[in-house]
């Protein structure tokens, strides 16, 4: 089950280069054979974060601190875009990312955040091009807040902006629910339109128990 998410302030890193695939964020190698969950945080933007040798870009910004405890990342647009593995969010969460600051995502990779406890905010350009600006003034001190039950981001300087999502990926994020368990949640519904199903429709659930 995905991490409840409530509010978070923490320190941000900003990735402003559009069109970060998801290969970018995780090659495909780091998910096949012996890859294991729970260690994938380590592969998380390896051919940025790592040079030819092994050892660590300086140059990278999450190899910088305060960045190395950044719990969001602020990016440029099309984060996540590319093709659908969902090791690329597994792998973001494992390096400790709680959101992502963006103006716009890959689809997928959007909707693989909330299967996983991360949150995925979408606002305008602006606002993502002045939230990276201010993390930049003050060298990543300054925290950006981030409250999904008043769905409100606070930058360093204490602007606040709000952020629109939709109703039922809110509920999932704040119980820590994925997909299934929400589904769950309205087990009564479902049980109850079967059995008027049934009732009405006699042949149809005949036909495939038959089957």
């Amino acid at each position: 089950m995905p991490k409840a998410f409530t509010k978070l302030s923490a320190i941000a890193a900003p990735m402003m280069r559009g069109n970060i695939d998801t290969d970018v964020i995780i090659r495909i190698e780091r998910l096949v054979g012996n890859a294991v969950r729970g260690t994938l945080g380590k592969w998380a933007f390896g051919s940025l974060r790592y040079l030819a040798d092994g050892s660590e870009n300086p140059d990278f910004i999450l190899n910088r601190e305060p960045y190395r405890q950044a719990e969001i990342l602020v990016t440029g647009p099309n984060f996540g875009c590319g093709s659908s593995r969902e090791g690329a969010v597994w792998s973001l969460q494992e390096m400790g990312i709680r959101a992502v600051i963006g103006s716009s995502f890959g689809d997928i990779f959007f909707a693989n955040c909330f299967q996983n406890g991360v949150l995925p905010i979408v606002v305008d350009e602006a606002i993502v091009d002045g939230l990276a600006a201010e993390i930049e003034l003050t060298q990543g001190a300054g925290r950006i807040g981030v409250d999904l039950e008043e769905q409100t981001i606070t930058s360093p300087t204490g602007q606040r902006h709000r952020f629109e999502i939709d109703r039922r990926r809110r509920a999932g994020l704040l119980g820590g629910l994925d997909e299934v368990a929400l589904t769950l949640q309205r087990d009564r519904e479902i049980r109850a339109f079967q059995a008027a199903d049934r009732a009405e429709r006699p042949w149809i659930h005949f036909a495939r128990k038959s089957a």
